[in-house]
Order: C-alpha cells, then structure tokens, then sequence
C-alpha cells in the first residue's frame, strides 16, 4: 500500500503548481458521483479552496437518482461547492439534429454525454477562469475505457497514475463515505451499466496484469485486446511533418 499521506503532500503539490503556471483562480471538475470524481474532488479541495464540482446527468435515470445523491454527500463532507447542469435537453436536441445527417448507432450515441459533459466543464472553467481537472485512472487507461475528447480531455489529472484498486485504498484512507467505495463502478452512459459488466472483465483483474501478476487465458485476452484498440487514444493525433 502507499503511504497516502505523502501522496496527498506530493498531489496538491502538484495541483497548485498547475494552477500557479497557467494563473487560474480556481478548478471544475465533473462530479460524477462515483470513485474517481470523488478522490479528484478531495485531492482538489484539499489544494485549492476555489474547486466546484459539477453534477451533469444526462437522460440516464441512475444520473439522477444514485449518482446524484452520491455525488452530494462527497461534496458536503469535504466543503466543496457543487452546481447541476441537466444535459438531458442538450442531448435529446443533438440526437434528433445529427439523426437527420447520419444513423447514429449505439457507440455514437453512448459518447455524447460525456462530450457534453467535457463542453460543460470547459465553458465554464473558461468563463470563471479554472483549470478542468482529469478524473481517469490508470486502469481505465490502459483499457482505454474513456472516452476520446470527452472524459479523457483535461488540463490536468491528479489521479492518473492510480489504479482503481489503489483509488479504493486512496478513499478510504480520506474516510469517504462508504456507498462510493462499495457501489460498482458505472459510467452511468445508459441504463443498468456497469463498467465490468461491459468490458467482460474485472478491475481486480485488470490490475493484477498491469502490475505483473497472473490473470486467467480468457482475462489475459480480454484485457490485451482491449488495449491493442484503444492505443490511439492514448497518443495525440498525428500530424504531418511532426
């Protein structure tokens, strides 16, 4: 285990010292209700007084009920500010208009809300002059489930580094409430997701392999193929004569 105590000496370290090179005020961050926003909510908090939190639900009937309520008691018992934003109209507008231009079919439409999310955060974090801070791990990262250009952009990430089995060790060290350690990982992209669910996999698993320990013939292939796919969103566009 990490010595947590230090990681968060070294972490809001780090967050002032983004926000001292690039002169923001102040962070937003997603406030998804779940493990990972709730430690880049804390961490922040803890390095900047001036960091909001932004519960978006979008259509998502888990977004309004679960992962609000849950998003709510992380913000109170550690002070920080939150607002609502509902994407549910933004998106139902978008779907019909692009519907027009194209079929969407399910990866299309299951990756507008966290683009919308991510234009919520910015516009707002341009309007108030705060950085937006990153909320994916490592785990999800290697899985390369994100994403692209909406959960995974950001100014910053002070969790990146971390697995999901870390991230629960990180939690409950800080004393966050326990629904949020307990409760399955979910995106909360449509109705009855789970992450593991989804990719086939656990994270429990995906974090052995990524540590070097020994997973099963079927995980091994999932998790490997997962990564294969998901390589260009870990790289930045190509550019030509770059």
């Amino acid at each position: 285990m990490r010595d947590y105590k230090k990681e968060t000496e070294n972490r809001t370290a780090f967050i002032r010292e983004r926000l001292k090179e690039s002169g923001s005020e102040g962070i937003v961050y997603g406030n998804s209700g779940g493990k990972d926003s709730a430690l880049t909510g804390i961490l922040c908090k803890l390095a900047c007084g001036n960091t909001l939190g932004v519960i978006m639900p979008c259509m998502s009937k888990r977004n309004f009920g679960e992962d609000m309520k849950d998003g709510l008691e992380v913000a109170e018992k550690f002070g920080i500010e939150t607002r609502t934003v509902d994407l549910s109209a933004a998106k139902e507008t978008l779907m019909r208009q692009i519907g027009e231009a194209a079929e969407l079919n399910d990866k299309a439409l299951v990756n507008i809300a966290p683009r919308l999310r991510m234009i919520t955060l910015y516009a707002i974090g341009a309007a108030e002059n705060r950085l937006v801070a990153g909320t994916g791990n490592r785990s999800e990262s290697y899985m390369g489930y994100f994403t692209k250009w909406g959960d995974g952009a950001y100014d910053f990430n002070p969790i990146g580094d971390l697995s999901v089995t870390e991230i629960y060790e990180y939690l409950r060290w800080l004393g966050a409430p326990e629904n949020i350690i307990k409760k399955a990982p979910s995106a909360g992209l449509f109705e009855g997701q789970t992450d593991e669910a989804e990719m086939g996999v656990s994270y429990a698993a995906i974090d052995r392999f990524i540590d070097g320990g020994e997973v099963t013939p079927r995980e091994r292939e999932i998790i490997e193929r997962y990564h294969r796919a998901s390589g260009h969103k870990r790289r930045l566009p190509p550019v030509y004569g770059i």
